[in-house]
């Protein structure tokens, strides 16, 4: 099951660069550094090369953002727009509103000073994540449901925010939550963030702004600020989310969850499976890579690497236009540096992305001999730039990578393909996967029109609702895909 091992992956990577940090920065009286977690190879070291010649895109390009059209890809199968805004409002019914132990995402949790609470919870893992947090919030702006866009943020803001001078992540989102809103991190992920900033934008645009925590506009400035001009800082664990909070230490053993008891159960974790809680040394910083003018995939100085699934040319093209004057410049180059990155990392005969790269646009090769695979944040990567294509239409290579990754899935069979492969296509796990159905549909916005792209919007249009313990990730995912191919998520433009 994917969320299970995409759990378990977490948990590792994320782990990984503060083990590294320990041993580079801790004093000579600090203990010695945990050893690496469970289930992951850490990467050879790399010296990342200066950044090349990349091909720049300036303008408003040729798509949406410049003619106000969505194409409707369901539209071209014989769907009607009711049918599909009545498909996608029933898929947000289900996963909002529904059945409590086998449909619905989104808990409200009472009420505080600012309004309603609520989380995103992955139902499997039994916590909250920032990316869940900020992919609930861009769907209810795009739906135009302010009650759950300002319960989900008051969640973000009073439990996620990290508060804590003595913390060197202050001022970023803690990655990953219990329920209760006590914490299973104090360090943050880049994709909560940048989905964070992007749907309090497009807030700002329909709602128009409030008070506190609800001006959205200066919200989003202060995320975008800080995700490029965050000081670098260091401290030692454990760390607080809040000043007034107990010290985070994790539990001596995996988190309790039906993904980790069923992990167990099978022997995939040890029995020695521990989780690091010694003292740590770690400095963060920004969560870019300014030489590179790419998002960082954890915002931890010493060493780093990116996530391809991170890089959202089209939304950066808008804080380009949008965000802090100072930083547009910034923006608008890592709008074609994303581009450039899918080009050159996807298998050339799979159009698969690995789960991470080099800044230099190089795969890692780990220490066990192997290459980062195509893995569950890779899923992601075919919508980010069909999307970008959709709203910017300006780098033709995008069709050449939709074209490419639905060519190979399809001849492993549209109905049965798996979840993980090797960049050159050797299946790596034995499952179907209907977050990744759905991000390859979204595809088709970018692909040549043809048998192919057809057959992957019209297998999205026949797949139910996701259910049942797996539901977070898949649905997630399936639910912007409806909106993505119906024509349904827009730029939200200033008024």
């Amino acid at each position: 099951m994917p969320a299970c091992m995409r759990s378990i992956l977490l948990v590792s990577v994320l782990s990984l660069p503060l083990l590294s940090m320990t041993a580079a920065q801790a004093p000579a009286t600090a203990p010695k550094p945990a050893p690496v977690p469970f289930g992951f190879s850490p990467p050879v070291p790399h010296e990342n090369a200066p950044l090349g010649k990349i091909p720049s895109f300036p303008g408003d390009g040729a798509g949406a953002y410049k003619t106000r059209r969505y194409r409707d890809l369901f539209a071209d199968l014989g769907h009607t727009p009711a049918e599909s805004r009545a498909k996608i409002e029933r898929a947000f019914q289900q996963l909002f509103h529904g059945d409590g132990q086998e449909e619905r995402l989104y808990f409200e949790t009472g009420a505080n000073e600012n309004g309603p609470l609520a989380y995103i919870t992955d139902w499997a893992n039994n916590d909250a994540r920032t990316e869940g947090m900020s992919y609930g919030m861009m769907i209810a702006v795009e739906l135009d449901k302010k009650r759950e866009f300002d319960a989900l943020w008051n969640w973000a803001n009073t439990y996620m925010l990290i508060t804590d001078p003595k913390n060197p992540s202050v001022g970023y989102f803690a990655w990953s939550m219990n329920t209760d809103g006590t914490p299973r991190s104090t360090g943050a992920a880049p994709d909560g963030e940048e989905y964070f900033v992007m749907s309090l934008y497009f807030a700002a645009h329909r709602w128009g702004n409030g008070k506190g925590i609800y001006d959205y506009q200066g919200q989003a400035d202060k995320i975008l600020r800080g995700m490029r001009h965050h000081p670098v800082l260091t401290g030692t664990s454990p760390f607080r989310i809040h000043p007034d909070d107990a010290p985070f230490v994790p539990p001596d053993h995996p988190w309790p969850s039906p993904n980790n008891r069923a992990l167990e159960r099978s022997g995939a974790i040890p029995s020695t499976f521990h989780f690091p809680r010694g003292p740590r040394t770690e400095s963060i910083g920004p969560m870019v890579e300014e030489p590179h003018f790419m998002i960082r995939f954890v915002p931890n100085v010493e060493g780093g690497v990116t996530d391809p699934s991170y890089h959202l040319p089209a939304f950066y093209e808008l804080w380009a236009r949008w965000g802090p004057v100072e930083d547009r410049a910034f923006w608008a180059k890592a709008a074609d540096v994303s581009r450039d990155l899918f080009s050159k990392i996807t298998g050339p005969e799979t159009g698969l992305t690995p789960d991470r790269c080099n800044f230099d646009e190089t795969p890692i090769q780990l220490a066990n001999g192997t290459m980062v695979p195509f893995s569950y944040d890779s899923w992601r990567s075919v919508s980010n730039w069909s999307v970008d294509s959709s709203w910017w239409h300006k780098d033709g290579r995008e069709t050449a990578l939709s074209d490419r990754i639905q060519k190979f899935l399809y001849s492993q069979g549209i109905d049965k393909f798996d979840d993980r492969y090797t960049l050159e296509g050797k299946p790596l796990s034995d499952r179907h996967s209907v977050g990744m159905l759905a991000t390859t549909a979204v595809g088709s916005l970018a692909a040549t029109d043809g048998p192919i792209s057809k057959a992957f919007v019209e297998a999205l249009w026949n797949t139910p609702v996701p259910s049942g313990e797996q539901r977070y990730y898949d649905g997630m995912l399936y639910l912007m895909s409806l909106m993505h191919g119906s024509g349904n998520f827009r730029i939200i433009e200033p008024k």
